[in-house]
């Protein structure tokens, strides 16, 4: 075998991002989509050239002809429906955030244990080219000793509704778990450490679920200030800075570039100049770890899972 043959959980709009780029995957095959609705996968399906669309999850997981899954569910349900994948002898690729709480990360943990599975966060964040070239800079000692990580996301969801998915209490809402993991996974990517003290101001919509976060950390040697909003556009920059330099990430979640400077002078850039959204560097790379027997990826392990959803609910005792 060498593709992998992808399933698509949910036909949400993020999904259909991802179905356009796995056609920039050299490993990978869109084998099925399915959908709780007959119309709405038929209708995935004929825009995207897939040959099979179920109307039920369950065909997804039974079908013998389907190596991996990307599930693209609310929240709320991931844990359901990667459970239920990985059962079913699926490799499975979950939407961030993978859980909401650390309790259901330890769950499908024993999930994995259980059944010898292979279970990713789609932090494709991690695997864009920009993103790997600053980590790459930072690690090389281009900017000298962290001292600042500063990193917001955000983007106005608005009228607010209780009934968005966004705002919904019931589909896990909020702003941290569904903007904030951005900046929080940036600053874990650089740090790699706890914090040891969190400040934060926070805002709440009228449901109660917070909207607005403003969270200071800080850590033995460096502070990160993440921030992130449903209210506003953010400049959705992230900076890395040292004491010797920066860098400079412009709409860091989805990166295309980056930039290197030592105090005002600029030293380097780099663009990747991709055609994709880009979330064909996270399908690769599972693509890889399955062709070549990993059980895990060595860039988003679950023990990273954990770490983010552990952050969040500390911002969040403080919201």
């Amino acid at each position: 075998m060498n593709k992998i043959r992808w399933g698509i959980l949910s036909t949400a709009r993020i999904a259909h991002q991802f179905a356009d780029d796995l056609a920039f995957v050299d490993n990978a095959h869109l084998a099925a989509v399915a959908s709780r609705s007959e119309k709405t996968a038929a209708d995935f399906a004929a825009r995207h050239g897939i040959k099979i669309a179920y109307s039920s999850y369950q065909e997804l997981y039974d079908d013998p002809d389907i190596d991996a899954i990307y599930i693209a569910t609310p929240h709320t349900l991931h844990l359901e429906n990667s459970s239920e994948a990985l059962r079913a002898g699926k490799a499975v690729l979950c939407e961030k955030p993978l859980t909401i709480s650390v309790e259901q990360v330890d769950t499908l943990m024993g999930v994995v244990a259980e059944t010898g599975g292979y279970l990713m966060e789609a932090m494709w964040t991690w695997f864009l080219p920009a993103i790997q070239q600053a980590l790459a800079w930072f690690e090389s000692g281009e900017i000298g000793r962290l001292q600042h990580v500063k990193s917001d996301f955000g983007y106005p969801i608005l009228p607010y509704s209780a009934d968005r998915r966004e705002y919904s209490i019931e589909l896990g809402g909020g702003v941290l778990p569904d903007m904030g993991i951005y900046p929080i996974a940036i600053a874990y990517l650089f740090t790699r450490s706890d914090p040891i003290s969190i400040d934060v101001v926070s805002r709440n919509a009228p449901n109660g679920v917070e909207d607005d976060v403003v969270a200071i950390s800080s850590y033995p040697n460096c502070t990160a200030s993440l921030s992130t909003s449903f209210r506003c556009k953010l400049p959705n920059r992230t900076y890395v800075i040292g004491d010797k330099g920066h860098i400079v990430i412009p709409d860091f979640w989805c990166a295309r570039e980056c930039h290197l400077f030592r105090v005002d002078e600029h030293v380097s850039s780099f663009a990747d100049k991709r055609e994709s959204h880009g979330y064909n560097f996270e399908a690769k790379a599972v693509g890889e770890d399955l062709l070549q027997g990993r059980n895990e990826s060595t860039i988003m392990p679950l023990a990273v899972s954990r770490k983010f959803q552990e952050h969040i609910a500390a911002i969040k005792a403080r919201c």
